[in-house]
């Protein structure tokens, strides 16, 4: 039986590098984007994949995503909350509230909808056939990401709280709930926000392994994650960051 995966945010980056990854492996894949229909439509077409509009901190969008799938008849056997934002580098006493309110949007109430409803129709207890869900943590999470992005760094702390709480819920219904925590990795995010041209002078020296990471190392953690081979695993924040 084809299994289904839904990947929020699929249109670039580890996102992009997931679909792909999934898509190659037999997998359907349903992904997410918001702001950029050519690279999604782009990526859904090379990947064989179906790309949806759907604003990932939008309550209206996700119930609607959802109603539709329910609609089509798409059961699905894995979620992956990627899709998130950073906003531009900044210091915690430079952080406004209309930043804050938007990357909490994005960042954390998006992925708790997205489980809310991916729980409803997975659960063994409703009737569903369980399924795994993985949530996109940050090794920011452990030195607070200062200097940059500390209110980003504390959200993606209340992920990786959050996923434990619901391993814990969930954890006699059939679903597993697990998180990945890339380190330094060579996305657009890493570009745009200056982490990639200051790596080899700054960065380097706090990655035991010394080097950058690919997005599709990410990838294939959280597909790992959503794997039978992963069958006992859940309510753990796997770290793919070089050893950082």
């Amino acid at each position: 039986m084809t299994k289904t995966v839904l990947i929020t945010g699929g249109s670039r980056g580890i996102g992009e590098a997931m679909v792909r990854l999934f898509a190659e492996r037999g997998w359907t894949v349903v992904f997410t984007f918001v702001s950029n229909p050519e690279a999604a439509f782009k990526v859904a077409k090379e990947a064989k994949a179906h790309a949806v509009r759907c604003d990932s901190g939008s309550e209206e969008d996700i119930l609607s995503l959802f109603e539709s799938l329910d609609g089509e008849g798409t059961v699905l056997d894995a979620l992956i909350n990627n899709a998130g934002v950073s906003g531009p580098r900044r210091r915690a006493v430079e952080v406004t509230r209309e930043i804050l309110e938007e990357v909490t949007r994005v960042n954390f109430i998006g992925p708790v909808l997205f489980c809310r409803e991916a729980v409803k129709r997975m659960s063994t207890a409703s009737g569903g056939r369980g399924g795994a869900i993985v949530n996109l943590s940050s090794t920011a999470t452990k030195k607070g990401g200062a200097g940059q992005w500390a209110d980003y760094a504390a959200l993606k702390g209340a992920i990786d709280v959050f996923t434990n709480g619901l391993a814990r819920e969930v954890g006699t219904e059939g679903i597993r709930v697990n998180a990945v925590a890339p380190g330094y990795v060579l996305t657009d995010m890493a570009v745009e926000g200056g982490i990639a041209q200051r790596f080899e002078e700054a960065l380097k020296s706090d990655i035991p392994m010394g080097r950058i990471g690919d997005v599709r190392e990410i990838a294939e953690a959280a597909y790992w994650l959503c794997s039978d081979a992963a069958g006992y695993v859940t309510g753990t924040v796997l770290n793919v960051a070089g050893g950082r």
